[in-house]
């Protein structure tokens, strides 16, 4: 491979909550509190959907090459930062007819969530969401005085996560939705929809009128034999209804830059969503998060995210192969994208009399840090990151037969 992926960064001192357990825990990210790692174990992080590898070295050329100029005053972005993201779009996902008009600055996903929810909604609305379900969904709808309805997957006699069109049919009539969230690819359960799949949801969407925010951040992570398709690519009136949001942070680890954005095909939701999103005075975009974006999408980019996708593929198939193995009582299903694993250990639980709270501070305790997965809607499940060297995946996963699950 022309990148490195499999030496072991040091990023503590470094600004990664990742390598920082005691602090997530003490903000309640990780589900319990006040453990100390047992000495002799390393940190091995694999909770906050970030990577511990180093980015492409283009984005930091390109933020190094404007920090040599003194003056950082008001700016407006520029053709550059377009002309990036229309030919990264094109490349990647086969997008046709996209324009500069088109595209909108929004400083995180979740901001342009919730710009695009008071476009659609009224206060107090219900929207329609998946579940297991992101958690930044829950708190971003929440907060803004929206109501969630959940219409939950189901996993299939293979065992894939599908949506539950019946039940989706039944909430639109029943809770007259007028707006839902697509999750595209889906986080926690890692799936990768397929066109069909797109067209009937997008179907039901349109025969009762709902515009969907469909969230794309992950579009880039996807493993070998699977194909990202935009949802506004579905059909005209998908792209006629649909707000798609995107970012550079997921893909190239730049979540700590900030900066996403939102490609709006029809004129007058885009018009009031920009509308929407400017007059809350936060969404102004940082000049190095521009550079950072033009660095990323440049042709080096794509060869990166390529051998990226690579090694997560083989992470993810080890990861699951060693979890059927080892791991009795604990389900999931293989994701086809992101580098998260959704793990059900109800069965396990059950079997060894333990409760999930005992089951995390075990992995914890031995340096292994993962996620609850309760607040995602996975009533008792684990949601792990992947995106680390395989050294440090083989680490953890010999650490968790040894010492958590065995005992």
């Amino acid at each position: 491979m022309k990148y490195d992926f499999t030496s072991l960064m040091d990023r503590r001192g470094k600004d990664a909550i990742a390598l920082e357990p005691e602090r997530a825990m003490e903000a309640g990210m990780l589900g319990v509190k006040g453990l100390k790692i047992r000495d002799g174990f390393s940190v091995i992080p694999m909770w906050v959907a970030d990577m511990n590898f180093p980015t492409v070295p283009t984005i930091q050329e390109h933020i190094q090459e404007r920090v040599k100029h003194p003056a950082f005053g008001y700016f407006q972005p520029t053709e550059e930062y377009y002309q990036s993201i229309m030919d990264w779009q094109a490349r990647r996902n086969g997008v046709t007819g996209l324009a500069p008009e088109h595209i909108g600055y929004e400083n995180g996903v979740l901001g342009g969530l919730v710009s695009a929810l008071k476009v659609m909604c009224a206060p107090g609305d219900s929207v329609l969401l998946h579940a297991p379900a992101y958690i930044g969904f829950t708190h971003s709808l929440e907060d803004n005085g929206f109501h969630l309805e959940l219409s939950g997957l189901k996993r299939d006699e293979k065992g894939v996560w599908r949506m539950d069109y019946e039940d989706m049919e039944e909430r639109l009539k029943k809770k007259k939705i007028h707006a839902a969230i697509l999750c595209s690819p889906h986080n926690p359960c890692g799936r990768v929809w397929e066109r069909w799949e797109l067209e009937r949801a997008m179907e039901l969407f349109r025969k009762y009128d709902v515009y969907v925010i469909s969230d794309e951040i992950w579009s880039d992570l996807i493993l070998e034999g699977h194909r990202h398709i935009p949802t506004q690519m579905i059909s005209e009136d998908a792209r006629q209804r649909t707000v798609a949001l995107y970012a550079p942070s997921k893909t190239f680890n730049l979540a700590g830059l900030v900066g996403s954005y939102h490609i709006v095909y029809n004129p007058w939701l885009r018009d009031r969503m920009e509308r929407t999103g400017a007059a809350t005075h936060y969404n102004s975009m940082n000049v190095l998060s521009m550079h950072a974006l033009i660095g990323a999408y440049q042709p080096e980019g794509h060869v990166w995210v390529d051998e990226l996708c690579r090694v997560l593929t083989e992470n993810v198939r080890f990861a699951c192969g060693y979890i059927r193995e080892h791991f009795s009582g604990v389900e999931l299903a293989e994701p086809e994208g992101t580098y998260m694993l959704f793990l059900d250990c109800s069965g396990w639980c059950r079997e060894h009399g333990r409760t999930l709270e005992e089951l995390e501070a075990a992995g914890i305790q031995v340096g292994v840090i993962w996620q609850d997965g309760r607040p995602f809607y996975g009533p008792c499940s684990i949601r792990m990151n992947l995106a680390l060297p395989r050294s440090q995946v083989e680490e953890a996963f010999h650490r968790l037969d040894q010492y958590v699950f065995s005992s």
